[in-house]
């Protein structure tokens, strides 16, 4: 479990994991087309997140109203912001495996994934070594 997640009680945790479901959601969806594979990159996070398997399906669902309902990525990023380096960097880890589930990165999620670098504070180095990661996982 994340350490941002210790000491909370479980209404706040999947609230908070609903959240960071949100921002992953959001990324798959950028590109018009939300997979099963992304779905299951997705639901694969929010265990490693957790720790807990059990909580998934309702985490998944609460994450799919709240990006359903967001016009703006702000909303998203809130919670990820305020976590340590190591948290943020898995979770981008997470974002360039869903952008590249599909093999390629249209100029969409490319321009997302920058967004985000600035939005959560990385450096933009760091982001991309970590797409280069994922790129080359793939081959």
């Amino acid at each position: 479990m994340f350490n941002f997640l210790k000491k909370k009680n479980k209404e706040v945790i999947e609230n908070s994991l609903s959240k960071i479901a949100a921002l992953l959601i959001h990324v798959a969806k950028i590109d018009q087309n939300y997979t099963e594979k992304e779905k299951e990159i997705i639901k694969k996070a929010i265990i490693e997140l957790s720790s807990k398997s059990e909580i998934v399906d309702n985490v998944l669902i609460n994450a799919e109203k709240i990006e359903k309902n967001s016009n703006q990525i702000l909303d998203f990023t809130r919670e990820v912001k305020n976590m340590d380096e190591d948290s943020k960097i898995k979770i981008i880890e997470v974002l360039w495996t869903i952008i590249y589930s599909d093999s390629n990165a249209d100029i969409y999620e490319n321009s997302l994934m920058r967004r985000l670098t600035g939005l959560l504070y990385l450096d933009p180095k760091t982001v991309g070594d970590i797409k280069k990661k994922i790129i080359n996982n793939l081959k």
